[in-house]
C-alpha cells in the first residue's frame, strides 16, 4: 500500500484507491492506516467521509476549548464545521505519528488560511483511539492563545456566535 504524503491541503485527491477507502474494507486496515485515511479525509474537507470515521459513542475534545467536546459522527461534523468551514484553506503538516495497539499519536501543524489574508499555524498533538474501523476516542491538544491571536474578528465573532447547543443534539 502507498504511504500518506507528508502534507495534505483542502481539495486534494484521495492518496489511496477509493477502494480501499470503502468502509467495507477499513476493517483489515491498521489503526494508523484508518488514520492516516481519516487526516486525508479531513483535509479534504469530505464532511460524509469524516463522519464515517465515528459511531454513535465516539468522542472528539479540543482539551484546550471550554465544552465537553462532541459526541457521535453528525455532532463531531457539526462541531469540526463551526470552525472549519470559516477557512478558505486548510493545510496539513504531519511531522510524526507513532502508533501502539488501538491508539496513534499525531504530531502535526494545521496552516489555517482565511480570504481576508490572515494564515493560523496551529501546531497540534493528537490521540486517538480506534475500536475495530471507528475511532471511539479523539482528544486534540493546542495552544488556545495562538489560534486566538492570529484569527481575524470575524471569524472570532463567528465562533463566539456558536454555542455548545450547536453540537450537542
Amino acid at each position: 500500500m502507498a504511504r500518506a504524503a507528508s502534507c495534505w491541503t483542502f481539495g486534494a485527491r484521495y492518496l489511496y484507491s477509493p477502494n480501499l477507502l470503502a468502509r467495507e474494507h477499513l476493517m483489515s486496515v491498521s489503526a494508523r492506516e484508518l488514520i492516516e485515511n481519516f487526516w486525508n479525509d479531513l483535509y479534504s474537507h469530505d464532511w460524509d467521509r469524516v463522519a464515517s470515521y465515528f459511531g454513535p459513542d465516539s468522542h472528539y475534545e479540543d482539551v484546550p476549548a471550554p465544552d465537553a467536546g462532541a459526541d457521535g459522527p453528525d455532532n463531531i461534523v457539526k462541531r469540526l464545521r463551526i470552525g472549519l468551514d470559516g477557512i478558505e484553506k486548510h493545510v496539513h503538516h504531519l511531522h510524526r505519528m507513532v502508533a501502539e495497539g488501538d491508539t496513534v499519536v499525531t504530531e502535526h501543524t494545521e496552516d489555517w488560511h482565511f480570504h481576508t489574508g490572515e494564515v493560523v499555524k496551529l501546531p497540534f498533538v493528537t490521540i486517538q483511539v480506534v475500536a475495530g474501523d471507528r475511532i471511539k476516542l479523539w482528544r486534540d491538544y493546542w495552544d488556545l492563545g495562538t489560534l486566538m491571536n492570529g484569527a481575524p474578528g470575524w471569524w472570532l465573532e463567528r465562533l463566539a456566535g456558536a454555542s455548545e447547543a450547536d453540537f450537542t443534539g
